[in-house]
């Protein structure tokens, strides 16, 4: 037999033998703790999800997903530690719009996300939320935009980062609206939120879930949603676009893996997912974040942060925007 026969035989043997394995790995796995990473601080948005899908995989799975919070330079940190990880499904990554805004924003990345990481599984989609101090005299889009131009240089607009679904909400309004503001980058959501509570800042388009209890508590004064439509959790609250025609944008949250992961455990995940969406106690708790839950496939996932890469590298580049 010619050698070449010989050695693809060998190679097709190789891989038959393996079959049983993966999928012996995957039917045991995990057999030992689980680590998710928040390129975050605790207890904005991200880490909010994070824990509650973390808790849901540990109680279906039977051992500790935990979640190891690795915030700095706009969700980076975080996203090289789990891209660099071994891809054996023991480190995952809980993926947010930053991770799509990031690819065009930062010129030196040494990773690429979209190639570097491969889709588990969305969890929800939500609205960010333009919200102020109660201090600002402004109650609506228009009165705030008419306030931020008769005080240049007086508005401090705060985020969760450069690169952040929150910071390019605001770059957003801004190249729409004329207005312009001095960004604060803080390193995540909850940081940020207390200083605009404090009012150090004066204004923020935060994500939905890390605000809306002080928005409800009456702490911050909501004055629009960034989505399309309205959220239904608050429902009086218009939105920027029916001030700003046109204006729209929204925060994803979900889970990746590194490149390499096997697909078996990614299926196994993305099935818990997609069985943790439908369940009436995490679906309530999502409702109460103003979450809108996106069940679907790897694929699905894989889609929409292909789509949402390509939309905030529209917006990066209209601003001009770019970090080193």
């Amino acid at each position: 037999m010619p050698r070449f026969h010989v050695l693809a035989l060998r190679a097709a043997l190789a891989v038959a033998c393996l079959l049983p394995f993966a999928t012996a790995h995957a039917a045991d796995y995990p057999t030992r703790p689980v680590r998710i990473i928040v390129a975050y601080p605790p207890g904005g948005a991200t880490d909010i999800l994070a824990r509650l899908f973390g808790a849901w995989f540990s109680q279906k799975l039977g051992q500790q997903f935990f979640i190891e919070n690795r915030p700095g330079a706009g969700n980076n940190i975080g996203t090289d530690v789990a891209i660099k990880a071994a891809p054996d499904g023991y480190t995952l990554l809980l993926a947010n719009p930053a991770n799509t805004i990031n690819a065009s924003l930062y010129k030196h990345l040494t990773f690429n996300f979209l190639h570097d990481t491969v889709p588990i599984g969305n969890f929800v989609r939500v609205p960010n939320v333009m919200e102020v101090n109660p201090a600002v005299p402004a109650k609506t889009v228009a009165e705030f935009i008419a306030y931020a131009k008769a005080n240049p240089g007086k508005v401090n607009m705060a985020s969760s980062g450069n690169g952040t679904s929150i910071h390019l909400s605001g770059m957003l309004f801004m190249n729409m609206t004329g207005v312009r503001m001095q960004h604060i980058p803080y390193k995540g959501s909850a940081p940020a939120v207390v200083d605009l509570l404090a009012g150090q800042v004066q204004v923020m388009f935060d994500n939905l879930p890390s605000s809306i209890g002080h928005i409800r508590a009456g702490k911050l004064r909501a004055l629009a949603v960034t989505t399309a439509v309205r959220s239904p959790e608050l429902p009086d609250v218009p939105t920027v676009g029916d001030t700003v025609p046109g204006y729209e944008a929204s925060a994803f949250f979900g889970l990746v893996a590194p490149k390499g992961t096997p697909r078996a455990v990614v299926d196994k995940l993305n099935a818990l997912i997609n069985e943790g969406l439908k369940d009436p106690g995490i679906r309530a708790k999502l409702k109460k974040l103003g979450g809108i839950p996106m069940p679907g496939t790897p694929e699905d996932f894989g889609k929409m942060l292909a789509d949402e890469t390509a939309k905030w590298e529209k917006v990066v580049h209209a601003a001009n925007l770019s970090i080193e």
